[in-house]
């Protein structure tokens, strides 16, 4: 990276289960080095984004999918808001609320839903797994709108990918759960178009302000909803995991998110891909006793392989292989 390490941070990037952005608009050059503290961010943060389908998986146990999704974005947007008041930075995300609202939908309080609802039938380390698509899908749209081409060794990598998806499909995938994984690989799809509003049409506006103002919007948009889907009792595992997931999985991971950018630059920080969906499956089978299965052994690295070599450029830039950078300076 050294020499080579410009990267604008109005820039998108695509990770499993997250729309990434980096914290300001400034560019950077960032040293070839990672430090301890780096390491520590970056592994926090993998655990942080690996832990959402163990949780949910528990929570949906006990709880309607929808309340759990709107209990995750009112902590998580009461958690943010003190960030991103000292950073003036809400009154910019509302100003473009049209975009913001779609932004919104789409990354967040539909997928939410589909997920949880996935989840009620899927395996947390099944749904890890296939949400690791994102990076093939984005692939694909921003190859569809002109940004970039597939060459022959990501047209490959698109291949690779998606047969280790069919694979797990069908070696561990029953008939009577087809609509749990449909319901996913659409959460996928939401996830790789999501960033792409942004980049469109949010790009001026500080990525701390989208968050909390997105989380905030998905909040009044469930609540509505809730008081007919409170669950008239839920055991404390399901009741802490739904707090897990809105203090951790959700503030805290972006409070560290962008502390990692500050810290090694958003190129690295990206890669954070390839280990969120390594913690799922891990997770899956330590606290939930998920067999590790055929389907996963072949899958997951088909996966990521695939992802890897999907979203490969032929020459060096500015962001490494796992983000899909839509505009650059």
């Amino acid at each position: 990276m050294r020499g080579t390490a410009r990267a604008s941070v109005n820039q998108v990037f695509f990770v499993p289960g997250q729309a990434l952005l980096a914290p300001d608009g400034r560019s950077a050059h960032y040293n070839g080095a990672m430090t301890r503290r780096g390491w520590i961010l970056f592994l926090s943060l993998g655990l942080l984004w690996g832990m959402p389908y163990l949780l949910i998986r528990i929570a949906v146990a006990e709880i309607d999918p929808l309340v759990v999704a709107g209990t995750r974005t009112l902590i998580g947007s009461f958690l943010l808001l003190p960030f991103a008041m000292h950073r003036n930075a809400l009154a910019p995300a509302f100003q473009k609320w049209k975009w913001l609202l779609a932004f919104t939908l789409i990354e967040i309080t539909v997928p939410w839903v589909l997920l949880g609802h996935a989840e009620t039938r899927l395996n947390s380390s099944t749904a890890g797994l296939l949400i690791a698509v994102v990076p093939l899908f984005a692939a694909i749209i921003v190859t569809k709108l002109g940004h970039e081409r597939l060459e022959p060794r990501r047209l490959f990598g698109l291949g690779l990918g998606f047969a280790g998806v069919a694979l797990l499909v069908g070696l561990d995938i029953q008939l009577t759960d087809l609509v749990s994984v449909g319901m996913t690989i659409v959460v996928a799809l939401c996830y790789a178009i999501g960033p792409i509003i942004i980049d469109r049409k949010l790009n001026d506006v500080p990525a701390m302000g989208v968050i909390t103002a997105s989380l905030i919007l998905a909040t009044v948009i469930y609540a509505p909803f809730a008081p007919f889907l409170w669950p008239e009792h839920f055991d404390a595992a399901a009741a802490w995991s739904v707090v897990g997931l809105g203090v951790l999985c959700t503030a805290g991971a972006f409070l560290v998110f962008f502390a990692l950018i500050a810290e090694v630059g958003p190129a690295r920080a990206t890669v954070i891909t390839y280990v969120n969906p390594a913690v799922a499956i891990a997770l899956g089978a330590l606290v939930l006793d998920e067999k590790l299965t055929i389907g996963m052994a072949i899958g997951f690295p088909l996966v990521i392989a695939g992802s890897y070599f999907g979203t490969m450029r032929k020459r060096a830039v500015s962001v490494v292989s796992t983000a899909v950078p839509l505009k650059s300076d």
